[in-house]
């Protein structure tokens, strides 16, 4: 079983910068690959980026990409997502996830962290 707690959500001015956390416990991350979500009020959930165990497969989503980092640290069984200029747009829960495939479906993913919300202000 593996545990992800999410952190580093907060409010923020558009063309701000966040950098939000995906820290593993229980079990560690080896193997996994780890995705990050979002879900906005009103709307599905929806993929933004992952990254595989060996961080040489990465994909991202069309509107994050340039703007967002996926990133690993295996020391620290931490993933992080460096946000940069934000856009109101991107205001949503954001989730992380793990699993054994990597992919933009959430059903690739086994494990999910409670979320941490990300405000971005016009």
């Amino acid at each position: 079983q593996v545990q992800l707690v999410e952190s580093g959500g907060g409010l923020v001015q558009a063309g701000g910068s966040l950098r939000l956390s995906c820290a593993a416990s229980g079990r560690t991350f080896s193997g996994y690959a780890v995705g990050w979500f979002r879900q906005a009020p009103g709307k599905e959930r929806e993929f933004v980026a992952a990254i595989n165990w060996s961080a040489d497969r990465i994909y991202y989503t069309d509107s994050v990409s340039g703007r967002f980092t996926i990133s690993r640290d295996k020391a620290k069984n931490t993933v992080y997502l460096q946000m940069n200029s934000l856009k109101p747009e991107d205001t949503a829960v954001y989730y992380c996830a793990a699993g054994r495939s990597l992919g933009p479906l959430s059903k690739e993913y086994d494990y999910w962290g409670q979320g941490t919300q990300v405000t971005v202000s016009s």
